[in-house]
């Protein structure tokens, strides 16, 4: 099997025009409300990837129909608490998609069977107590591997409303609990630090009974449960974490220019656009309308010559935090030293990414300071790589894999970069983009 690949040459100037696949973090939110849904939902430009493919296995193992008609899927929904158990143990193996895996188990706390989930090797190294600590509180029984997966969950014939406090800023552990609520008769109350808020966009696109007040650091939102869900069609944006590497590579090669068609810039998405402005990167946005609730816009990128270190406002991180790799990048460029602070949340990704990104930016020759959530980079603009630098034994993390492929083709070096096939987790056709824009990649 082919699974490595070398680069040993930056990629030449470019002028292009890319569309990238549907948004993971939306394809997975439509998939789990529509087969809570009344009758037929269908979407166009469902992210077809790994984690993707996992949700919809899963759900057709919860009794769920999903048909696929050329670039349309269609889900056959059940109807609130309407999944069915052809047998009394039930086991859903959501392979490395950390998303599925705490949303579902926020619809599976009225579950009628033993439900028991499994991952991948690095999906079951991520915590889980932050999950299923406030689910309990709904009346669920939930055992952990010491906060890992496996979990099992007996769920409960009248989940009840509950009262919680979300403090990571993580829009996983939020919509877990909101869709949890979705099948109780009172009134759950969220009190939730800044983060991702695609669940309640759509909760508001389908009217869900669902009111937000906003405050300064916090979202107070109220769910009342029991409101029938419609079947709705989505036409799925374009991915922003996926499109990151493409403005990336744009902005750290020479004389450039690349646009994105329709991709979602929804605020708490956007952090990596606002960041790299900051630092002197030129991004616009162009055709910028609504959709369902989302921000929607082209993208165009040009080349920068000049980068400007940062002091990154911490304020930012959730909005990033899956493009902080590719941000160091462009901060290893910044002529001066650039600091990024509370950035613990990136060790519980699918690798500790912030350590990572200390370690591949010290293999390529850049000074840095880590320590358990901060990163310090002393920036080098003429900074050009000749030596030979190998990535591996990343635990198969795909943004990993492509921000290391970015690196390789925008500062030099010979980079021999494993495990190709991770992309497939996030975005299978990464590496025939890449190639469509000039970029010299051979495998083996």
């Amino acid at each position: 099997m082919l699974s490595k690949i070398k680069i040993n040459q930056k990629i030449q100037p470019f002028n292009k025009i890319l569309e990238m696949e549907g948004d993971k973090s939306l394809s997975i939110r439509w998939a789990l409300l529509a087969s809570q849904a009344e009758g037929v939902s269908r979407s166009v430009n469902l992210l077809r990837s790994e984690d993707v493919i996992s949700t919809l296995n899963c759900l057709k193992k919860l009794g769920v129909k999903i048909k696929f008609k050329k670039n349309m899927c269609e889900i056959y929904g059940l109807g609130l608490n309407g999944y069915t158990y052809k047998k009394r143990r039930v086991t859903l193996n959501a392979g490395n998609s950390g998303t599925f895996a705490r949303l579902i188990m926020g619809l599976l706390v009225h579950a009628k069977s033993k439900i028991k989930i499994i991952g991948d090797k690095s999906l079951s190294k991520r915590d889980f107590y932050r999950v299923a600590n406030p689910l309990k509180k709904f009346g669920a029984k939930i055992k952990t591997n010491s906060g890992k997966l496996p979990i099992t969950i007996n769920g409960t014939d009248l989940p009840k409303s509950i009262r919680y406090v979300e403090t990571k800023g993580s829009a996983q552990c939020k919509s877990a609990v909101m869709l949890a609520a979705l099948n109780t008769n009172g009134e759950t109350i969220i009190r939730a630090k800044k983060s991702r808020d695609h669940t309640e966009r759509l909760f508001k696109h389908l009217g869900l009974g669902i009111k937000i007040t906003k405050k300064k650091k916090i979202d107070l939102i109220k769910i009342k449960g029991k409101k029938k869900i419609k079947s709705f069609n989505y036409s799925i944006p374009s991915d922003m974490s996926s499109s990151a590497f493409f403005i990336v590579l744009t902005a750290l090669s020479k004389n450039s220019r690349l646009k994105i068609k329709n991709v979602n810039i929804n605020s708490t998405r956007a952090g990596l656009t606002k960041i790299l402005k900051m630092m002197g990167v030129k991004i616009y946005f162009r055709n910028t309308r609504s959709y369902n609730g989302e921000k929607i816009a082209d993208l165009l990128i040009e080349s920068t010559k000049s980068i400007k270190p940062i002091n990154c406002p911490s304020n930012l991180n959730t909005s990033a935090i899956d493009e902080f790799l590719l941000i160091f990048l462009v901060a290893a460029k910044a002529k001066g030293i650039s600091t990024f602070k509370k950035l613990s949340e990136l060790n519980q990704k699918e690798s500790p990414r912030l350590l990572w990104g200390s370690k591949i930016l010290s293999m390529m020759g850049v000074k840095n300071i880590v320590t358990k959530d901060s990163l310090k980079i002393y920036g080098n603009p003429n900074l050009k790589l000749k030596k030979r630098i190998i990535i591996k034994e990343f635990l198969k993390d795909h943004r990993i894999f492509m921000g290391c492929t970015i690196a390789a083709l925008t500062f030099g070096g010979n980079w021999l970069i494993h495990d190709k096939n991770s992309i497939k987790t996030s975005f299978p056709s990464f590496l025939k983009k890449v190639r469509y824009l000039g970029a010299k990649i051979t495998w083996f």
